[in-house]
């Protein structure tokens, strides 16, 4: 974990932290900041939730994200819609061009089915984590418990329908891939790093994540997300009269 106090707008000199396998993270990420993802693993999954810290009933909206986008996946140049009707983050940077937002989390029963039962108790920190439990670990952190929680972004992961219509995990980003969040309001960001529910892995995936937040560089008029469609130009128009007088 790093942080600069003495330079904290330079890209490099921000904060930069590294998460292991199946951990669980939460920061109140300011508007003007820009979060790096780079994945330290081929498994790497990330799942992310974003939340209002000053109206905490207003969470991330997948439906209306990919909805007034007219899109399945998210990548560079979407926004990440609040059910409010204002855009949290913008995707700025995207390496890898496919990331889910409709397959949501992976519970202690997947895990189990999977790859059998474990508890903390037992085999402590070889215990075998799940999305959900992580999310409601750092979600209690803020008083906040399971009606809060919504449909969640898995970073990293593609997802795809087979002949049958069943949904599938089929791609994941190779080790090294970078994405970045442009924050449009201060949110609360919640993550973890445990696996994709609909991973077909024989083991436990290896994974991990290097994060990094700076100072973005502020929004202009030919911005590509701004710009994407004209549901995003009312997005940031309502994320302008949020912010009138501030």
């Amino acid at each position: 974990m790093q942080l600069n106090l003495l330079n904290p707008s330079a890209e490099d000199s921000g904060y930069r932290t590294t998460l292991p396998s199946a951990s669980h993270w939460s920061l109140i990420v300011r508007r003007g900041m820009q979060m790096r993802m780079t994945n330290l693993s081929d498994q790497t999954n990330v799942g992310m939730l974003f939340y209002n810290p000053y109206l905490l009933s207003e969470k991330y909206n997948a439906p209306d994200t990919l909805k007034c986008q007219h899109t399945f996946k998210l990548t560079q140049g979407h926004c990440l819609y609040s059910d409010m009707g204002r855009i949290f983050c913008s995707i700025v940077k995207d390496e890898f061009g496919w990331h889910d937002t409709v397959s949501g989390n992976s519970h202690a029963s997947h895990v189990e089915k999977r790859w059998g039962k474990r508890d903390y108790q037992s085999h402590s920190n070889n215990w075998l984590q799940n999305g959900y439990d992580s999310f409601l670990v750092e979600l209690a952190k803020y008083e906040l418990n399971r009606r809060y929680m919504a449909a969640n972004v898995n970073w990293f992961s593609e997802v795809s329908a087979d002949s049958d219509g069943k949904m599938q995990l089929s791609r994941q980003a190779e080790a090294g891939t970078r994405v970045e969040l442009r924050f449009e309001m201060d949110t609360l960001v919640v993550l973890h790093t445990c696996p994709h529910p609909l991973t077909q892995s024989e083991s436990y995936p290896v994974s991990g994540l290097e994060l990094s937040l700076f100072k973005a560089d502020p929004v202009q008029q030919d911005d590509a997300c701004l710009n994407l469609c004209p549901e995003n130009q009312r997005g940031f128009s309502n994320n302008a009269l949020y912010h009138l007088g501030i």
